[in-house]
């Protein structure tokens, strides 16, 4: 499954390069950080510290002549911390094109820490799930689980579901009310997580459950129905995935929004012949991740308007009408607006099986009594 469609192209990396490389774990707090572009300009560049209980940008600057990004003087990375890297950039000839990668710090020999989601003080639709990535293996995941409390007003049960020894999800048995004040409960510091390993987190963070909104893709039938706390907002028309790379069907919930984003299918494995993506599109607007295996919400603006509502072509991704460089008053940017992180998307009448309930935030694909059998404390 992934991103959409496109066209060949030259790598991410040969554009927007970053430093440290995506997915890095173990950097160090006065490791290198830096973006920078062969040519053009960088437009924008976004690191920020992200699934902690305050979640901060790294001031940094962009070089004169527009090829660069590095920190401001004198700021070094915190440790056992996760950041993400946003950036666009600019070729001679005005084009877009952007890039996102993470990377997490090192984390103290025989420590351990849970990265989670949603972020500190964040509104979220009613499908969140609060989900924790451990650094390392944990083999005592009773102890863990139990120093991790979920509560909320007005209250709900709340149970834990481990997916392996290094995720472990939380949810209520339906979809959070709207209004919800949700509170986690970190209490992780010196519980033994695995043999002589032990963690270092000791705080609360919280969310707030805004609104409801459910959508409804039926790949059948090339629509979209939107529902605000029930009530049929509009129908939109849609491209889902081709026969040959079709969509998953079930819950899934979005996790991450970009204004713009790349798509390139070499990462999901989508390649040709010569082991280049079988398309890389640079400048994908509107896009709202779906799973963690590449499933987007995402614009479309190379696709003929006749396409939406009549035919499925998409890598798996559902497409939404869109016009190159993004437009708010297109399908696609309507529904990017009012969007949060949080909401779901369920997909209805595809070909593909039901998506996975570890991929991305899916398990509302699970039933309850699975997910409480699924607790390390039960």
């Amino acid at each position: 499954m992934d991103f959409g469609m496109g066209g060949k192209g030259r790598s991410p990396e040969d554009t927007i390069r970053v430093m440290p490389r995506d997915g890095a774990k173990g950097v160090a707090p006065g490791d290198r950080v830096e973006v920078r572009v062969p040519s053009g300009r960088l437009e924008r560049v976004r690191v920020t510290k992200v699934e902690d209980a305050q979640p901060a940008r790294v001031p940094g600057a962009i070089s004169e002549d527009g090829l660069r990004w590095r920190p401001a003087p004198g700021v070094r990375l915190a440790l056992a911390a996760k950041y993400s890297v946003d950036a666009v950039a600019l070729d001679a000839h005005g084009r877009r094109s952007a890039r996102h990668t993470t990377f997490t710090t090192v984390v103290p020999e025989h420590r351990f820490i849970g990265y989670f989601k949603p972020e500190n003080r964040s509104t979220v639709g009613t499908g969140m799930i609060v989900s924790f990535s451990f650094n390392r293996p944990i083999e005592n995941r009773a102890a863990v689980e139990r120093a991790i409390r979920v509560t909320s007003r007005p209250p709900v049960e709340v149970v834990g579901h481990w997916f392996g020894k290094e995720r472990l999800d939380f949810r209520p048995r339906a979809y959070w009310s709207p209004g919800t004040e949700v509170t986690v409960g970190l209490r992780l510091r010196d519980v033994e997580g695995a043999p002589g390993v032990y963690g270092i987190q000791h705080k609360d963070v919280g969310f707030t459950v805004g609104r409801s909104q459910v959508s409804l893709v039926d790949a059948e039938e090339h629509t979209m129905e939107v529902r605000r706390d029930g009530r049929l907002l509009t129908t939109v028309p849609i491209t889902a995935g081709a026969p040959k790379t079709t969509t998953y069907n079930g819950k899934m919930v979005v996790t991450e929004l970009f204004d713009v984003t790349r798509m390139n299918g070499a990462t999901v494995g989508f390649k040709d012949k010569s082991g280049k993506g079988e398309y890389d599109i640079k400048d994908v607007p509107h896009a709202m991740r779906l799973t963690d295996s590449g499933t987007f919400l995402h614009g479309n603006y190379w696709a003929p308007a006749s396409t939406f509502g009549t035919a499925n072509v998409s890598h798996g991704c559902v497409g939404l009408r869109d016009v190159k460089g993004g437009s708010a008053g297109s399908p696609a940017g309507w529904f990017f607006d009012r969007t949060l992180i949080g909401d779901v998307v369920e997909v209805v009448n595809s070909t593909d099986r039901k998506v996975s309930p570890d991929n991305g935030l899916g398990g509302w694909n699970m039933d309850w009594t699975r997910w409480k059998a699924g607790s390390a404390l039960r």
